[in-house]
């Protein structure tokens, strides 16, 4: 799967609640249907105002010219060494000028993400969704307990098969005493309605699915779960600094 295509995977379940994205849902679902890019899908996931920010400056700051680049996108969404070059200081400036968080979340919530960023906080998705209070896309709102939990990247053992259903086992986000962590693992049921032919829709027991607001991504590797875990681990760690 090319990178274009996996990250409309990824993109395909909060722009079907209307969250994030343009209004065309149709599209999108045809392009991962048909398991083929073009331009016209490269025009769609370019309407994503945060998110493509996000992997045009990873892109940038690795001499990568194509902000769809495979790694990129795999940078972005579950985590890999393209995170660790980026310079603080060019963190800060996309945040304060690409994203305009000092307009948009206040002087003060600013402040705290600048130290976070000093702290070691990187452009992973997880960053955004856990120490950026509000809601980016078409609703500007608090995060709730659940919303986080169903817009970070959370990943599961495949345990049951059922047709369209599946059922994996997931470390839910739990809050206790004024911190958020993840909790003991839980059997949760999603189900896979983007009827496509990789292999999200050839899933077997055993099989580690990534998935986002509910919505079964793609199969990853032992080596990416522990990725997606360590960088998930570091961006609660600087979000319960400020709970």
């Amino acid at each position: 799967m090319d990178g274009l295509l996996r990250c409309s995977r990824y993109s395909f379940g909060p722009n079907r609640l209307h969250y994030c994205g343009p209004d065309a849902n149709r599209e999108l679902l045809g392009y991962i249907k048909s398991g083929a890019g073009d331009l016209g899908l490269e025009t769609l996931m370019k309407a994503f105002k945060t998110l493509f920010p996000y992997l045009k400056f990873i892109a940038g700051a690795n001499g990568i010219r194509d902000p769809f680049d495979n790694k990129v996108v795999e940078a972005y969404w579950i985590g890999n060494e393209l995170l660790e070059t980026i310079e603080k200081k060019n963190f800060y400036r996309h945040l304060l000028e690409n994203h305009e968080l000092k307009k948009r979340v206040g002087v003060k919530a600013f402040e705290e993400i600048t130290d976070k960023i000093r702290e070691g906080a990187v452009p992973h998705h997880s960053f955004h969704v856990f120490n950026i209070w509000k809601r980016t896309g078409h609703l500007e709102r608090e995060h709730t307990l659940e919303s986080m939990d169903n817009c970070r990247i959370s990943w599961g053992k495949v345990e049951i098969i059922d047709g369209p259903s599946i059922i994996i086992s997931t470390e839910p986000l739990v809050y206790s005493e004024g911190k958020i962590f993840l909790g003991t693992p839980i059997n949760k049921k999603i189900t896979r309605n983007l009827e496509s032919d990789f292999d999200i829709e050839q899933l077997k027991i055993g099989d580690i699915v990534t998935t986002h607001w509910g919505v079964p991504c793609e199969t990853i590797t032992a080596f990416q779960v522990l990725t997606l875990k360590k960088y998930t681990l570091k961006h609660l760690k600087l979000a319960n600094k400020t709970i």
